[in-house]
């Protein structure tokens, strides 16, 4: 088989959805046999300090035989998330730099304790 031909049988159908620094592939590819199946891959984009990237990618085989079982439980899954937690996305938790409101709130207590220690107690 020429080269050009397994490259139209490896790129049946592909959607791309990018979130963030990740980034997922759907693509349905060709078994030997010729029956289809499903690719998931996920992405990751990592930056480095120098600037420099890399990415990593982890993939899912789905066949045929388990897309009903597969998309039954995907389903449950996204209701369950979305009924107990809502749609909203709390985006900034994903940032590096994100620090939750009582831990700063502890910090703050934390200094305020440690001016308290530097007391001295013949003082008073």
């Amino acid at each position: 088989m020429r080269e050009n031909d397994m490259m139209e049988k490896e790129e049946i159908f592909s959607k791309v959805l990018r979130a963030g620094r990740r980034t997922y592939f759907f693509d349905v590819r060709a078994t030997r046999a010729d029956d289809y199946y499903i690719t998931i891959t996920e992405s990751k984009k990592f930056t480095e300090e120098d600037g420099s990237f890399h990415f990593k990618k982890h993939k899912i085989y789905l066949y045929k035989e388990d897309f009903t079982a597969f998309n039954e439980i995907l389903n449950d899954m996204t209701s369950y998330v979305l009924n107990q937690k809502g749609e909203e996305v709390i985006s900034e938790r994903h940032q590096r730099d994100f620090k939750r409101e009582y831990n700063i709130e502890r910090i703050e207590e934390s200094a305020k304790a440690a001016s308290f220690t530097d007391v001295d107690f013949d003082d008073i």
